[in-house]
């Protein structure tokens, strides 16, 4: 095969047009590009894993539902379906999804149509007495504007849309992991404060009957004044807790009537039956510091912020450059609705526009410098959210793991007051102790039981505060 001819090189102005209509055509974006930051979180968590805490594959879409409560499941449901949070934060995806659409159609022409009619009268002092008679005139026109976009401002404003409904969707998801736990939190604050007034009104029942034994004894001349009194003060004492249980009760429960969207009434009266504090299971498992860091929408949204505010420095930087439109317009111009659609009453006008401006006192580059400026404070803003979020995490792990171990001991200190009060009682009827001993037995017994509860309470708190510090609730 004869080799082919070589090609006759272009004449240098020749090549220089080409490249000229290459770059009009194709433009080129101004400004840095965005290149996510590179983040080394730590390679486990500084919390010793605990027996039911362990690494491993774990699904946080519905972790609420390892609790085994369908009370919960239910509130969870109503929460996302009627939370005015939810409610709030889908009304901002729409609005950034709708200012998306305002940048988008920037790369389009725009094109205006209108229609004029004009009926008139001259001063004749100003034109004479035979050209002052009344006239009309009709005018239609379609114009039509295109901004070639050369140096990306367009398309630098259409990132930032973009980056900022990514950050709206992210920002929805971190409303349902917050409403999520929040709504689970007051639950079991519900339960708990049930327990504990249940606690309490059964030491009632058993220092009063303390009391009668007391009763009894006094009027027999058996004992003094002083042990009725001691007895009148314990039960006293411990009647005086049920009242603010109750108060926070009643708080509990309207939070959860706000939280799910409804009105107070109608949740006291589903959650008015005292029901058993919901126990976490032992299949909890932890996932490695870069899982959260992708999992939780705080942190993905702060970085769509990052993107955001990146692409709006090329935005401004785009304003040191000349800005090209191209401009067109057709008209109908006459003074007779009969004439307008004649060959005479047309007009037209096509053209490109340069504007550049050349001077302006610094503000573009002072603009340029100041959203660098914002810039740096959402990158210091995305490491800060960053270290939060796993200072959140080791805090929850820590919480839980010293909390389970603080409710063992007291269930130990519960059940060893509870035989005391039993033995020490034997002991008053048999004169073998004094009512003080009985007392401080009593009292002993229902703090411990107090705690007991609130403890259990915090167990399953601090259990669903790992899944919020986690990022759970929403699908991936």
């Amino acid at each position: 095969m004869l080799p082919r001819p070589p090609h006759p090189a272009l004449p240098i102005s020749l090549r220089a047009s080409l490249c000229a209509g290459v770059a009009l055509v194709l433009g080129c974006a101004v400004g840095p590009d965005y290149l996510a930051p590179e983040v080394s979180p730590p390679d486990a968590w500084h919390q010793a894993i605990v027996p039911g805490l362990a690494d491993g594959e774990f699904s946080l879409e519905t972790w609420w539902t390892h609790l085994d409560d369908p009370v919960l499941d239910g509130l969870i449901e109503r929460a996302r379906n009627g939370s005015l949070g939810v409610r709030d934060a889908l009304a901002r995806i729409d609005e950034a999804r709708a200012r998306r659409g305002i940048a988008i159609g920037e790369f389009f022409p725009g094109v205006d149509v209108g229609v004029d009619y004009q009926r008139s009268k001259l001063s004749k002092e100003v034109v004479g007495p035979s050209l002052d008679s009344p006239s009309s005139s009709y005018s239609g026109g379609l114009g039509a504007s295109w901004e070639v976009d050369l140096f990306g401002r367009i398309r630098r404003s259409a990132e930032a849309a973009d980056a900022e409904l990514e950050a709206s969707v992210e920002d929805y998801r971190d409303v349902l992991v917050l409403l999520f736990a929040e709504v689970a939190t007051s639950y079991v604050d519900v339960r708990s404060l049930q327990a504990r007034i249940r606690f309490a009104e059964d030491n009632l029942v058993i220092q009063r009957e303390s009391l009668e034994v007391v009763q009894v004894r006094n009027r027999v001349g058996l004992v003094g004044d002083l042990d009725l009194r001691q007895a009148e003060l314990n039960l006293a004492r411990t009647a005086s807790f049920i009242p603010g249980l109750r108060s926070r009760l009643v708080a509990a429960l309207n939070r959860i009537a706000v939280l799910v969207g409804e009105y107070p009434p109608a949740i006291r009266t589903e959650l008015q039956d005292s029901s058993p504090v919901p126990v976490p299971g032992d299949d909890l498992l932890v996932g490695l510091p870069a899982d959260v860091l992708r999992q939780r929408p705080d942190v993905r949204s702060a970085e769509r912020q990052l993107a955001a505010q990146t692409a709006r420095i090329g935005v401004a930087t785009a304003d040191l450059y000349p800005r090209l439109a191209l401009l067109g317009q057709i008209s109908l111009d006459s003074t007779t609705a009969a004439a307008w659609f004649t060959g005479g009453a047309h007009s037209w006008g096509i053209g490109p526009q340069l504007r550049w401006n050349v001077f302006d006192g610094g503000r573009i580059r002072s603009n340029i410098q100041a959203q660098e400026a914002l810039a740096d404070q959402a990158l210091s803003f995305y490491e800060q959210t960053l270290l939060l979020a796993v200072e959140e995490v080791e805090n929850a792990l820590t919480d839980f793991a010293e909390e389970r171990n603080r409710y063992a001991e007291l269930e130990r200190s519960s059940e060893a007051a509870g035989k005391s009060v039993a033995l020490v009682k034997i002991l008053y009827r048999t004169g073998l102790v004094d009512f003080l001993n009985v007392s401080e037995s009593e009292r002993s017994l229902f703090e411990e039981q107090d705690q007991l509860a609130a403890s259990q309470g915090r167990v399953a708190t601090n259990w669903i505060g790992i899944y919020r510090a986690l990022g759970g609730g929403w699908q991936p």
